[in-house]
């Protein structure tokens, strides 16, 4: 039994808490407002997880000191954009906790991944990064999930594998952080597109090579920020790709559908009702291509989706009828 700290309430940190729960972990989770600890210390619910009956051993507080200070390791899951804000308000009760990415994205201003948000924040972290194919909706009610958790610090792989195992979630460990946290973060790219495709009326021949060749642009721009080719073909990479990509489970999925229906931007996000982290990767990764000189002609033209108001269809169209390539 460990007790363990989550910074975060939304629907992936509410999760995790359940299954750790569940596992027999004393589980306390920060939330910013106080109406969704009422609900999870009073009713034992979740509104992001309605369904879902929360154990007693979770707790709720919106005290980061009351949450942190006997927890074994910390769980970091909020929006993307919100981390560094987060981490600032916290990091002074870290100390040598280990602190575990949950979050899949970048810090949109200054183009960072979030591990090097935390380490500018608090360089002598002890950090790790969890990732993999993975719904909230059914790693809370223990529906068999595989992740990989990623550190160059032996204990917190060995720490984090003991405690998240049971028979109903499998966890791998590697040494590639960089490569586990841009594969989580830029499949929510793609994930996007899918549902681009989906709100369209496209099919199953192009979801395939939507994710064959998507898979093929977020590896080359991983390796060029110093992620390993072959993470981005495991449980991070194409793993997380595919169930994002083919589940209306995936709000970025959603959001994408949205837009190929003709919705704008603020209405896909008020009809989804939560942080859509592909709208900013989006933007980031084009930003990052062009910086670094990255071929990504998928994610050059959903950009121009997004920020420049191209028709998805013509769009569609662009990318078909591009110049000849082999493969």
């Amino acid at each position: 039994m460990k007790n363990i700290a989550i910074i975060g309430s939304g629907s992936w940190g509410v999760a995790l808490a359940t299954h750790l729960a569940r596992c027999g972990n004393n589980i306390k989770i920060w939330s910013f407002a106080e109406e969704e600890r009422d609900l999870i210390n009073n009713e034992r619910k979740c509104k992001f997880l309605p369904k879902v009956e929360l154990p007693e051993n979770i707790k709720c507080s919106t005290d980061f000191e009351e949450v942190i200070k006997d927890a074994e390791f910390i769980l970091h899951v909020t929006p993307s954009k919100f981390t560094r804000d987060t981490f600032r308000q916290y990091k002074q009760y870290v100390g040598q906790k280990p602190v575990i990415i949950c979050s899949k994205g970048f810090e949109k201003e200054s183009l960072k991944t979030l591990d090097e948000v935390l380490k500018e924040e608090l360089p002598d972290i002890r950090l790790g990064v969890l990732s993999g194919p993975s719904h909230a909706e059914e790693v809370s009610i223990a529906i068999p999930t595989v992740l990989v958790i990623a550190s160059h610090d032996k204990e917190i792989l060995s720490l984090i594998q003991d405690t998240f195992m049971c028979p109903e979630m499998r966890i791998y460990t590697s040494d590639d952080v960089k490569g586990v946290e841009l594969g989580g973060a830029l499949k929510n790219i793609i994930a996007f597109c899918a549902g681009v495709a989906s709100g369209i009326g496209l099919g199953d021949n192009t979801f395939a090579a939507l994710i064959t060749r998507g898979l093929n642009e977020l590896t080359r721009l991983g390796v060029e920020l110093g992620g390993e080719k072959e993470t981005f073909y495991g449980l991070s990479g194409l793993g997380d790709l595919i169930v994002t990509c083919l589940s209306e489970h995936s709000r970025n999925r959603r959001a994408g559908k949205l837009i190929g229906q003709g919705k704008t931007i603020e209405e896909a996000k008020k009809e989804v009702g939560m942080v859509i982290e592909s709208i900013d990767n989006i933007e980031v990764a084009y930003e990052l291509g062009k910086k670094h000189n990255v071929y990504m002609p998928i994610v050059e033209t959903v950009y121009q989706v997004i920020y420049e108001k191209l028709d998805p269809k013509v769009a569609v169209n662009n990318l078909m009828t591009r110049e000849k390539k082999s493969e």
